[in-house]
């Protein structure tokens, strides 16, 4: 198997004009909730990186744009040298809608580290 851990790499997610989450969120200005985004970028990343996300814990994030139905977003992700981060940025079109980063150490001052769970899982 090939080790995907190191490298940078791209990725689309498709998000249906009809995903639920456009319903409510808002009626007349709909967009993908932050929860939803995240979660989908999470998937990807532990798929073609062949990683166990349970492992791991979201170091950071920020939802910088909104995301509006049928936009096809842009996944990019590498690990960030020694330190052994995923960094990740998601964009749409030349518009950076979210970014943020993925450690496997525990979090400083904290006793268990709470695990990333992508609903997929």
């Amino acid at each position: 198997m090939k080790d995907h851990t190191a490298a940078a790499m791209q990725n689309s997610i498709e998000v249906p004009r009809d995903h639920p989450s456009f319903a409510g969120h808002f009626p007349r200005f709909p967009v993908l909730p932050g929860a939803a985004l995240l979660d989908a970028a999470l998937q990807v990343i532990e798929r073609e990186r062949a990683i166990d996300l349970t492992q791991w814990h979201i170091a950071s994030v920020k939802f910088i744009d909104a995301v509006r139905p049928g936009e096809t977003l842009r996944l990019e992700h590498m690990v960030a040298g020694k330190s052994g981060l995923i960094r990740f940025t998601v964009r749409v079109a030349d518009r950076t809608v979210a970014s943020g980063s993925l450690s496997n150490t525990a979090p400083k001052g904290a006793a268990q580290p709470d695990a990333v769970q992508p609903s997929g899982a």
